[in-house]
Formats: structure tokens, C-alpha cells, sequence
């Protein structure tokens, strides 16, 4: 994978493409009509609703332009061609936090599909990065802001 691509499944794929539609088609045209509105109010220099408007204009334009960039840099990996016996995109990975003595459990997911709460970190994020490629048994040593972790993987599965 090329530092550039952005690794993701089908599913965060279509996940994104469905919220950069929703974006476009649904709130870009809501903003537009609101900016519309708030001109008809008459002097835009005193105008507070229509400064609000533009500028909510402009923070939508550029979450459009970095889901388009996303897109654009996707990179659809097919799970079936991956290799089950090491920590790959899409892996369920249990590991054993050496320093605390305690488990916890990662799924590697591309953009999109994050969700630190549950787990599911991204593989580009330096946790990610640091246990792919690691076989049951081995032991990751990850540089944090934090400091050093260090996990030893006791599980690796494919859901």
C-alpha cells in the first residue's frame, strides 16, 4: 500500500460516499438558501446571519473537499486475499499490554470506519502501524506521545 492510498472496505467506502452525497445534496443547498434569505436583509456589512451563513458555507466546502480527497485516495482492499496468520487490515487483534498486565482488543479499519470507542482504531495510526505485520506471540513495541507500549499479540481473527 503507498503512503497516499487510504485503505477501507466496501462498507467505509460506501459509508463515506453516502455522507459527501448527503453533504452536497442535502446541506450544501439548505446553506445556499440560507445566505439567500439573510442578503434579502440588507446591509451585509452589519448582516450577522449572513456572515454565519458564508461561514458555515465555507467550513461544509472544506469537509466536502476532504471527503472527496478521501475518496479519491481510497484504496478498496479485498479481505479474502488477505493472509490470516498476522495482523493485516481488517484483523481483530487481542493483545496483552505488557506494562499494565492487561488486554484489550484493536480492529485495524481505514477511514471512515473508526471508531475508538469500540475499538476500532485506524491501520494508519501509529498503534495501527505498529502491530501490522506481527504474528501470535510476537511483541510490539509502539512509540507513543505517551511513551513506549509494548503488546504482546494473543489473538488475531477475522470477523
Amino acid at each position: 500500500m503507498s503512503s497516499d492510498r487510504n485503505p477501507m472496505t466496501r462498507a467505509g467506502y460506501d459509508k463515506l460516499k453516502t455522507e459527501l452525497n448527503r453533504l452536497e445534496h442535502d446541506e450544501m443547498p439548505k446553506i445556499a438558501e440560507e445566505i439567500g434569505r439573510t442578503r434579502a436583509f440588507g446591509d451585509l456589512s452589519e448582516n450577522a446571519e449572513f456572515h454565519a451563513a458564508v461561514e458555515a458555507q465555507g467550513m461544509l466546502n472544506a469537509k466536502i473537499r476532504q471527503l472527496r480527497d478521501r475518496l479519491n485516495r481510497a484504496e478498496i482492499i479485498d479481505m479474502s486475499k488477505l493472509p490470516r496468520d498476522k495482523v493485516v487490515f481488517g484483523a481483530t487483534v487481542r493483545v496483552k499490554d505488557l506494562d499494565l498486565n492487561d488486554e484489550e482488543t484493536f480492529v485495524l479499519v481505514g477511514a471512515g470506519e473508526e471508531d475508538y470507542d469500540v475499538g476500532k482504531i485506524l491501520i494508519t495510526s501509529p498503534l495501527g502501524q505498529g502491530l501490522v505485520g506481527k504474528k501470535l506471540g510476537d511483541v510490539a513495541e509502539i512509540d507513543v506521545p505517551a511513551g513506549l507500549m509494548r503488546f504482546e499479540i494473543v489473538g488475531i481473527s477475522f470477523e
